[in-house]
């Protein structure tokens, strides 16, 4: 399978929108595997460890993707992120005509 099926497999069953971050990432696994987890399926055992073992999986293909992925530090991509309240201090500075103190 290639590296990209492989990735978009794996953010699909993990229910990921297109971006997301680490921290959603996390979340969605633990939720997932709180539902299937096979200590806490009382109706079918193996479909829920079949699906658990495909959870995991996923989650770690998500994961090393993740730790392979180069992070931009420079100014322009940080700045592209920045909160509202970082983009207007960038661009006005702490002027008081601006109401900002």
């Amino acid at each position: 399978m290639e590296r990209f099926e492989e990735i978009h497999e794996a953010r699909l069953l993990l229910g990921l929108p297109q971006r997301a971050t680490m921290a959603e990432t996390k979340a969605s696994y633990k939720k997932l595997m709180g539902r299937w987890h096979p200590d806490r399926c009382a109706e079918n055992k193996r479909e829920c460890e079949e699906t658990s073992k495909k959870i995991i999986a996923a989650y770690k293909v998500i994961l090393a993707y993740c730790e392979q992925y180069r992070f931009s530090f420079s100014r322009e991509d940080i700045m592209e992120h920045a909160s509202e309240e970082e983009f207007w201090l960038e661009r006005f500075g702490r002027d008081s005509s601006w109401g900002v103190p």
